[in-house]
């Protein structure tokens, strides 16, 4: 199971807490230290579409309307924290960390 996300953020956190509770396994990917491939970059968002893009941070409030008009791909291959975390890949691929998320991965 591959935790995609950023080791501060608190979501990823209690992500990663509740999956090792549960007797998972979790493994962390920190997306600055080791950012994602085009490859999975391309899968997530075949997957979770412009949701991936997480328009509420402050790195979306720091880009110019003119960089937040790029495509998601290269949003994320220059700012990877621009990501909505965390991705899971555990029981299929899920996005955030709401109930859904922790129906379909715990």
């Amino acid at each position: 199971m591959i935790v995609y996300g950023i080791k501060t953020c608190g979501t990823v956190q209690k992500a990663l807490t509740a999956l090792t509770a549960a007797g998972k396994a979790p493994v962390l990917r920190d997306i600055r230290k080791e950012p994602l491939s085009p490859a999975e970059i391309a899968e997530f968002e075949a997957a979770f579409g412009e949701e991936l893009i997480n328009r509420s941070s402050t790195t979306w409030r720091g880009l110019s309307e003119e960089a937040r008009a790029q495509p998601i791909a290269a949003l994320l291959a220059a700012h990877p924290t621009l990501m909505k975390r965390p991705v899971i890949r555990g029981n299929g691929l899920t996005l955030g960390w709401d109930w859904a998320a922790q129906q379909a991965q715990l």
